[in-house]
């Protein structure tokens, strides 16, 4: 059974959520990244429903299902606004911990969360999230401008194509970024082009998965740094996915599965 929830942000900004699975289960978080929305995680959302999970998949202020603000002002989308939506999510949920698996920025949004609100974590996973970025600016501007000159339809064609080389993947990238709201993406990214989130995720003692793309060649760059400095911390993994783009769980679906699986399964066998 899936059923969607409304709620409202601090701000005000009506805020959406879909839950599925065994009430009661151990609680998973699938969160999108930026111009994707929760119907990245459906096929997901519905094996580990299967499997005993009580699963929510948030759309992200501004994305999917979600509103956002009239005024699509930068100062509503600072990632600690957006880690705040997602802790008033669990608190409308009923939800005291999870397991969060984040993409992109639903994975920035959680190493905000957790090192201000640890608590709330029983693990967390990452893909295609750098834990610290520095890009020029005025890329903001980049968003509306694109969709100005190429149209949403045909910009969200290229988008799927430079996403991910696994064709049938490619129609999920492109209906999500259709639908992405350029102003949005604009404010959004005044935050996200420079951020460092190493102190906020070192504060974190439990477990901590990093699922690292082979083909994700553009996060790499801003990531691969920042593992050498985490190497050989105990509550940390790293895994390979070799052949995942930057939406791992569509393009190299069975290995993101097993992996999450795994780092799951050994994270409640320490637990215990």
């Amino acid at each position: 059974m899936q059923d969607q929830h409304l709620y409202r942000a601090a701000d005000g900004t009506p805020l959406s959520y879909r839950r599925l699975g065994r009430p009661g289960g151990p609680a998973i978080v699938l969160c999108h990244g930026l111009a994707a929305g929760s119907s990245q995680f459906d096929a997901d959302a519905t094996h580990f429903a299967a499997r005993g999970f009580s699963v929510l998949l948030p759309d992200l202020r501004g994305h999917g299902a979600s509103g956002a603000p009239a005024t699509r002002a930068p100062d509503a989308f600072t990632i600690a606004t957006l880690a705040n939506d997602m802790a008033a999510m669990l608190d409308h949920a009923d939800i005291a911990q999870v397991h969060w698996v984040g993409n992109s920025l639903g994975g920035i949004v959680a190493l905000d969360l957790v090192g201000r609100q640890p608590q709330r974590f029983a693990s967390l996973a990452l893909f295609g999230t750098a834990l610290a970025l520095n890009l020029p600016p005025g890329l903001g501007a980049v968003f509306p401008a694109l969709y100005a000159v190429l149209g949403a339809d045909l910009l969200a064609r290229i988008t799927a194509a430079n996403t991910t080389r696994h064709k049938p993947a490619r129609p999920v990238i492109a209906d999500m970024a259709r639908a992405f709201d350029p102003k949005v993406g604009a404010a959004l990214t005044a935050h996200v082009r420079r951020y460092d989130l190493h102190e906020s995720a070192l504060r974190y003692t439990g477990p901590v998965l990093v699922m690292v793309g082979g083909r994700d060649t553009a996060v790499n760059l801003a990531l691969r740094p920042s593992l050498r400095r985490l190497a050989g911390r105990p509550n940390w993994t790293i895994v390979d996915l070799p052949e995942a783009g930057h939406c791992a769980n569509l393009d190299a679906t069975d290995d993101w599965r097993a992996a999450l699986t795994s780092f799951w399964s050994a994270s409640a066998s320490t637990s215990a």
